[in-house]
Formats: structure tokens, C-alpha cells, sequence
């Protein structure tokens, strides 16, 4: 089993040193060695197929959306909201960013937020710090509160035959990933000196690194013609998803009763995907091009090759880590949360590690329940400031606030991050005694 498992950890770790795509592919170059040289059965992909399905059918609403202008669109109105209070930035910034995140279903249109944070930031004379990192972390939580994210698919998927359905996941998964941002934007309101005090921001101002700090002038850019209407379409398709899941009578009726929600999430989603083609006047061919169709891309390709490996390394050892995990996942239920921390450090997907590792879970014998209140931990990436969210946001703070420091973990991004888990995690426990 151990050299199985050296062998899962190598691909993880290959994957990982490229990035993208990279990660899925060479998942699957690990579900090769273990066939071919521990004779390991490779995992049924069904499951896996439906959720790279939902991926891709709540991708293409989403790229023909930005194709219509409407990610711009609702940027503009992030930007009106966070610029409405500078001095509370630091409130305003994450709620608004995991509300985006929410809405949007993936962490990537967070990226043209992090400007307006940061000069808004500094027009109020607030550390940007303070805002960036919250507010990074806030828009990675966004994603287990969303109903169209790709880790909301896999969930889906897993546990909507235990009872436990979209709308119902979601009864945890929002209030809980919401006060945990709520949370660690209260005490990131105190971290670090006060931006006039900052020995590196002042070092750089003196020395004309970065202009002093003025108040934003430029016009937001013109929006594409019917660009809030791609974006109220998109919207609407969630709200759709979520009804549907939680009044099945209202799905189509088949041989076999009511839709499944996995085919009414795909069926949903490329309907509101054409219509934004029809209604927006959108070209086909930029769609492919976007950057969320990009990413989406990046998604399929990692649930595909990592998910298949680790099903396929949990289906070979089952027995032997059931045995050896089973007392202490069932005594400690806290153990298997550090378990989905740490792994999703690595896989950099919410999707990937939810698809990993909620199966072990089941295996382990943990109830369901307790697994959905740990579900936020998966968005444990923070730990280590290597992904792009975290890169970018560390970049565009040009006053050097938001840093990784001499030793790595002790970056801008740790604090609230754990804050946030720790919150989070704790008040699913609380809220599945009454969901």
C-alpha cells in the first residue's frame, strides 16, 4: 500500500511543480503505473463523468456570460459597492468577493476585484493588506457556498441520493463559509502597523517606487450592448438550480421519476447558456477563448486524472485504511477535516479534493452529515501562497503590505485563512443538528 500510495503522492507532487493542466495528466499517468505495476483495477469513471459534466455545462453558461460582457458587468457593480465605504473596506471587500465567487462559481473572476481593493484601500488610508488577504480567502470560500461551482457538482453527485440535496448542502455550506469570513475580517481589521506606519511602504514612497495615493479618476470602460442581461440570465439559471433541487416536482418526469439533479444542472445550465448566445448577440467563437472557458478546461481535466487516481488508490486499499483511519475518523470526525486541509493544499482544487476524498470519508464510515460540515476545509490551498489567486493578490498590492514571509507559511493569506475554516467548519457541526 505505502509504495501505492509514494506513487500517488510523486504524481500529485509532478502535477503540482507544472501547474494547469498538468495535474490532471499526470493523475492519470499514476492510475497507469498502479495498473500496470500493482495490477490495481482503475476506478469506475461514471461518477466522475457527471461531475465533468456539470463542470462543463455550468462552464459554458459562465463563459458565454463573460463573452457578453457580463463578469464586466458585475464587476461594476462590485467596484460601486466597495468604493460606497473606503473606511470599512475591510468589511465590505470580503463580503462582496465571496458573494461574487457565489454567484459566479469560480475564484477567477475575483482577479479584476483585487485593483479596486487595493486603491480604495489606500485612498482610506487602510493597510491593503488587511482587505486583499480577507478578501482572497473570501472569494476561495464563495465556492462551497455556490450552487454552480464545480465542488458543489461533486457534492451533488455524492449525496443527493443520502438525502442530503442541493438546497440542503447549501443550508450549511453558506452560513457557515459567510461567518467565517465575517469572522476573519474582524480580526484582520487589526493586523499590522497602520499604513502610514508601515516601515516598507514608506521606504518605497520615499524612494518613488509607488505614487502617493490619490483618488480614482478613470472611467469604468464602456460595457458590452445587453451585457447585464447575459449576467441576469446566468443568475437566473442558479436560482433555477437551486429551486429544482429543492421542489423535485418540478423537474421533467421520466420512466424513472423525477430528473436526476446532476441531468437538470446540465440541462439548466446549457439552456441559459444558449439563450445568452440568442437574447446577447454573442459569438460562438470567442466563447472558447474566454478566461473562464480556460479555467473550466483546467477544472475537468484535474477532477478527471487526480480524482481517478485517488478512487483508484481508496478502491485497491480500502480495507487496510478503513482499518487503519476507521477508529480515529469515527472517535475524532475533527481528523478526516485536517485530512481535506492538507490534501487540498496540494490539488489547488476545492473540486479535485472533494472528489478525492469524500469517498474515503464514506468508506471510513463517517455519517454524512459530518462530512458536509467539513466540507469548507477543501479550500485549505492558503497554506502554502503558490496559488494564483494568492499570487496576484501579493503583486497587485504595490505597497508591499501583502507579503510572504521569510519562512513561507507565515504569509498575509495564513490567518484569515484558518480563521476561516476553523469558523466555518465549527458552525456546520452546529448547523446540521437542525438543517
Amino acid at each position: 500500500m505505502f509504495a501505492q500510495l509514494a506513487v500517488m503522492v510523486a504524481a500529485i507532487a509532478l502535477g503540482s511543480r507544472k501547474g494547469g493542466v498538468a495535474m490532471g495528466l499526470w493523475g492519470a499517468v499514476g492510475v497507469f503505473v498502479l495498473a500496470t505495476f500493482f495490477g490495481v483495477t482503475p476506478a469506475d469513471t461514471s461518477g466522475i463523468v457527471d461531475v465533468m459534466l456539470i463542470i462543463l455545462a455550468v462552464i459554458m453558461a459562465a463563459a458565454a456570460m463573460e463573452a457578453a460582457g457580463g463578469i464586466d458587468y458585475l464587476v461594476g457593480l462590485a467596484e460601486k459597492a466597495i468604493r460606497r465605504k473606503p473606511s470599512r473596506v475591510v468589511f465590505v471587500a470580503p463580503l462582496v468577493s465571496w458573494a461574487f465567487t457565489l454567484g459566479a462559481g469560480t475564484a477567477h473572476v475575483f482577479y479584476p476585484l483585487l485593483p479596486v481593493i487595493h486603491d480604495v484601500a489606500r485612498e482610506g488610508g487602510v493597510r491593503p493588506e488587511r482587505p486583499i488577504a480577507v478578501s482572497s480567502i473570501a472569494a476561495t470560500f464563495g465556492i462551497t457556498a455556490s450552487p454552480v461551482s464545480a465542488a458543489m457538482a461533486a457534492m451533488i453527485v455524492m449525496f443527493d441520493g443520502d438525502g442530503w440535496n442541493l438546497p440542503r448542502i447549501m443550508a450549511v455550506a453558506v452560513p457557515a463559509t459567510l461567518l467565517g469570513v465575517i469572522v476573519a475580517a474582524t480580526v484582520q481589521s487589526r493586523i499590522g502597523k497602520e499604513l502610514g506606519e508601515d516601515p516598507e511602504y514608506l521606504r518605497r514612497l520615499a524612494a518613488g517606487e509607488i505614487e502617493p495615493p490619490a483618488a480614482a479618476t478613470a472611467a469604468a470602460p464602456a460595457l458590452r450592448p445587453r451585457a447585464r442581461w447575459s449576467a441576469y440570465l446566468f443568475m437566473g439559471g442558479a436560482v433555477a438550480v437551486v429551486i429544482s433541487g429543492l421542489f423535485p416536482g418540478l423537474r421533467p418526469e421520466t420512466a424513472k421519476g423525477p430528473l436526476s439533479m446532476p441531468a437538470t444542472i446540465e440541462i439548466l445550465m446549457m439552456a441559459v447558456a444558449a439563450l445568452i448566445l440568442l437574447l446577447c448577440r454573442v459569438d460562438a467563437l470567442r466563447i472558447p477563448g474566454t478566461e473562464v472557458a480556460r479555467s473550466g478546461l483546467v477544472a475537468v481535466i484535474g477532477v478527471f486524472g487526480l480524482s481517478w487516481l485517488g478512487l483508484s488508490f481508496i478502491g485497491a486499499n480500502e480495507a487496510r485504511i478503513t482499518g487503519a483511519l476507521g477508529g480515529v475518523a469515527r472517535d475524532h470526525p475533527w481528523f478526516f477535516a485536517v485530512m481535506l486541509l492538507l490534501l487540498s493544499a496540494l490539488l489547488f482544487s476545492q473540486a479535485t479534493t472533494t472528489k478525492a476524498l469524500m469517498p474515503l470519508g464514506i468508506a471510513l464510515g463517517i455519517p454524512a452529515p459530518l462530512l458536509i460540515a467539513m466540507w469548507p476545509a477543501v479550500n485549505g490551498y492558503f497554506l502554502l501562497p503558490t496559488y494564483g489567486t494568492f499570487i496576484a493578490a501579493i503583486n497587485f498590492d504595490r505597497t508591499g503590505t501583502t507579503r510572504v514571509g521569510r519562512f513561507v507559511v507565515n504569509h498575509s493569506f495564513m490567518l484569515p485563512g484558518l480563521i476561516t475554516t476553523c469558523v466555518a467548519v465549527s458552525t456546520g457541526f452546529a448547523l446540521i443538528q437542525i438543517v
